[in-house]
């Protein structure tokens, strides 16, 4: 295993590429070799990276009653939870949360909106209208995340003033039928498409622990990288009440480990982003993942749980030999 991590490491350092067969070698580590793999990953990382955290935060501008049966979700009008439920919030409120996560330390702010999509519903233009304010009033970078949309939608958006859509594609193309039904998984890579054309940048990933293999895992990987994402969050299942997945046992942490850093080896000059579940499943584990290959990291709290005090991650990150990105551009 130590040949084996040290050659396909040192393989990505010279600019190739990994195969999804090589990446699935990789799953074979245990105990320290996953160690060993995510110090390999971590200086993969630095290489092509530096030593930058890209730091962002999300609004939930919208919540509840969606139309989709994603098993995971706690919005989903298939499930019974204790999710909050309330229409698009006003400019105001949502100036407020994005000014709010500024002070946190957030160079971005991503407005996600529940729902399936932006066709025919009645909120587009006056979200149009909120990002464009709160472009113009913060300076923050605006991400939407708004569910399924056209391409005309994807030049309006950009026109507005966003830089990157956020539309995951949660698993594999392979399982992906089996978290969700009422939409494809075509109907994603479309919006992705559509976002890519209209000049905007993706970020897009999925969840690891929703009973997926790791070659899902490794396919999913495989397929960010053919669709050249920027920045790729990858969240780990928090199995809340309600849901279909409730009782799912999520991964071992050094299961989470590992799979990070297989990112890593395959998407090696990407913004890797541990976002919703970390806290909950990785414990005091989290500041592993900083140095198993991770450049980013979501902050703040979540669309329908908390996540942690921002302060705690800018501790986290600079323990281990990192710079937030707007400290960065400061004294690099």
């Amino acid at each position: 295993m130590l040949d084996l991590i040290k050659g396909l490491a040192e393989k990505v350092l010279d600019g190739g590429a990994l195969t999804g067969n090589e990446a699935l070698q990789l799953t074979d580590a245990e105990g320290s070799d996953i160690l060993l793999l995510a110090a390999y990953a971590n200086k993969i990382r630095e290489h092509y990276n530096g030593p930058v955290v890209d730091m962002c935060g999300i609004i939930n501008a919208r919540s509840g009653i969606c139309s989709e049966d994603c098993k995971f979700c706690a919005q989903s009008a298939y499930h019974q939870t204790d999710a909050p439920v309330y229409p698009l919030l006003s400019f105001d409120d949502l100036l407020k949360k994005a000014q709010e996560a500024q002070r946190s330390g957030a160079t971005r702010i991503s407005l996600v909106t529940s729902g399936r999509g932006m066709e025919g519903d009645p909120d587009f233009e006056r979200i149009l209208e909120i990002i464009q304010g709160i472009t113009t009033v913060t300076g923050l970078a605006v991400c939407a995340n708004l569910g399924t949309i056209s391409g005309p939608q994807a030049r309006r958006l950009a026109a507005a003033g966003v830089r990157r859509y956020a539309h995951n594609l949660e698993t594999s193309r392979q399982f992906y039928s089996e978290i969700c039904t009422t939409h494809s998984y075509q109907d994603r890579l479309a919006t992705v498409q559509a976002a890519r054309d209209a000049g905007l940048e993706l970020c897009t990933g999925g969840i690891i622990g929703l009973g997926e293999s790791w070659e899902d895992r490794i396919s999913l990987a495989l397929t960010l990288r053919e669709l050249q994402v920027a920045s790729v969050p990858i969240n780990i299942l928090n199995p809340i009440k309600g849901t279909a997945l409730e009782k799912t046992a999520p991964p071992p942490a050094l299961t989470i480990v590992k799979a990070f850093a297989i990112f890593r080896f395959l998407l090696p000059d990407r913004i890797i982003r541990p976002a919703g579940g970390r806290e909950i499943n990785l414990r005091d584990m989290q500041g592993l993942l900083m140095l198993a290959g991770a450049n980013g990291l979501i902050i703040g709290n979540y669309l329908t749980f908390k996540g942690r005090q921002a302060a705690d991650d800018f501790t986290m990150i600079h323990d281990a030999g990192l710079l937030p990105a707007d400290y960065a551009k400061e004294t690099l």
